[in-house]
């Protein structure tokens, strides 16, 4: 093989003999080798673009931007966490070094108990749990696992954008289905809870095909809390076509205004054939730990542990660590007033409640989420008063929005369009999204900016 790349480049160099060639001939060794071959994978087609990518540089670029377009706090995790974390660096020497591949055992442990009392299941720690980098990691565990080439997975629209490049990475089809808002009365603000899955919609979507059924409450973007009659009927169909759910619950503790997260897992029939995924990052606003978890029955997790043993095969023992401390901390506050869990969402209900306000008071019309992050406002109005900004001539209307506000008013959102299949994008390019876990400081350089923003249409 070597032989004859050699040749091949000694042919056509010959004519450079003689000449400066030195540059030449490296461009020719660098050709040949890696024009020679198709390098990319085919199941990178169709994935490659990333509009994260796009917009996070889009936003770096600009001076004083306040970026609310990220999904992660920018105050401090609390100080119970952080002196955790500080401990197992700087404590035992041993944590420094490989843990159990399926997890460290305190935190299978921990979760196994702690999540197993809200499931109502005996959890083994050995067999029903899987400490993974990230809910990230989690699921393009789960979906490497699971789906085949060929097989149908069903997608909740809007949905967290990498359901689809995964299903396409394991070989999948996706298979979407639209929560879609319920009219509402004049001047009454929209609500996530409005929008609504259709029965019979959802229902045609099973298939002999049908593999997995992704549901993520509370969901990102909308912020949407899955009532227990719209899990009941998501379950029922999961059973009836013998099809394994995947549930993205890495928000379920940030749920506002007296809505309650249920997990899927615990409803009748459904732990045998539910992957329930958390995140620590979430759960404790240390997003940078990447220590997320699967919860699930043995016959679905030892495929899990296949594909984790031959692929990444162990994350950061002290990350581990510091999040099992965590647990056990919270274990000891749970229902309390002194819980984190009880204090992050009345303190995010609060950073949302201020950006509903600001909003509103600009023109934007917000849907109000019951959970998550996030929240998502209707820009119809800006829409039809500046119908031609800048940008291609079919790319969504929410796109060249942001783009135009991140570079003339210093606001950094999502268009919501990159959480819809390409079909239906285009129906729901009048939506943008905005992160509201931010600090007081965060939230009052935003109020800046539109207030700035209202004095220039001011006449």
């Amino acid at each position: 093989m070597f032989r004859n790349t050699t040749a091949i480049c000694l042919h056509l160099v010959g004519p450079l003999r003689g000449k400066k060639s030195g540059a030449s001939l490296t461009r020719c060794l660098h050709q040949t080798l890696t024009m020679a071959k198709r390098l990319q994978a085919r199941r990178l087609d169709g994935i490659d673009h990333n509009p994260w990518v796009e917009f996070v540089q889009l936003a770096s670029e600009e001076a004083d931007v306040v970026n609310l377009g990220q999904g992660f706090p920018d105050f401090s995790p609390p100080e119970f966490a952080v002196e955790a974390f500080q401990h197992a660096v700087s404590g035992d020497f041993m944590l420094n070094q490989y843990t159990k591949a399926f997890g460290y055992p305190p935190l299978t442990k921990i979760l196994a108990n702690f999540f197993g009392k809200l499931l109502g299941q005996e959890i083994d720690p050995l067999k029903n749990v899987l400490v993974t980098v990230g809910a990230y990691g989690a699921l393009f565990t789960a979906f490497q696992a699971l789906v085949d080439e060929g097989d149908e997975v069903i997608i909740i629209e809007p949905f967290f954008d990498c359901y689809e490049p995964m299903t396409l990475m394991a070989g999948g089809r996706p298979v979407f289905v639209s929560l879609k808002p319920s009219p509402t009365q004049k001047g009454e603000p929209d609500s996530s809870s409005n929008w609504q899955l259709d029965p019979t919609e959802l229902a045609s979507k099973f298939t002999s095909r049908t593999k997995a059924f992704i549901l993520n409450t509370p969901n990102n973007p909308l912020g949407k809390v899955f009532s227990k009659e719209e899990l009941e009927l998501v379950a029922s169909l999961c059973q009836q076509h013998d099809v394994v759910c995947i549930s993205d619950e890495v928000y379920q503790w940030m749920v506002f205004d007296g809505f309650q997260h249920i997990s899927i897992a615990s409803l009748p029939g459904m732990w045998e054939r539910t992957l329930t995924i958390g995140s620590a990052g979430k759960t404790f606003s240390v997003t940078g730990w990447k220590v997320g978890w699967v919860l699930g029955p043995d016959s679905l997790m030892k495929h899990l542990r296949t594909v984790h043993q031959n692929s990444i095969y162990h994350c950061a023992t002290q990350g581990q660590a510091a999040v099992a401390q965590s647990f056990e901390r919270e274990q000891l506050h749970f229902g309390r007033p002194s819980s984190y869990f009880v204090q992050l969402p009345q303190y995010i209900q609060r950073c949302r409640d201020h950006m509903i306000q600001s909003l509103q008071s600009m023109g934007f019309r917000p849907v109000i989420p019951q959970g998550s992050y996030f929240l998502i406002t209707d820009i119809s109005d800006f829409k039809n008063k500046m119908p031609d900004l800048p940008g291609a001539a079919d790319e969504p209307y929410d796109r060249r929005f942001v783009k135009w506000m991140i570079k003339n008013k210093g606001l950094v959102a999502v268009p919501v369009s990159i959480f819809f299949s390409l079909p239906h994008q285009k129906f729901f390019d009048h939506y943008i999204r905005f992160c509201f876990v931010k600090d007081e400081s965060t939230l009052r350089a935003m109020d800046q900016k539109l207030q700035k923003w209202k004095a220039e249409l001011t006449p």
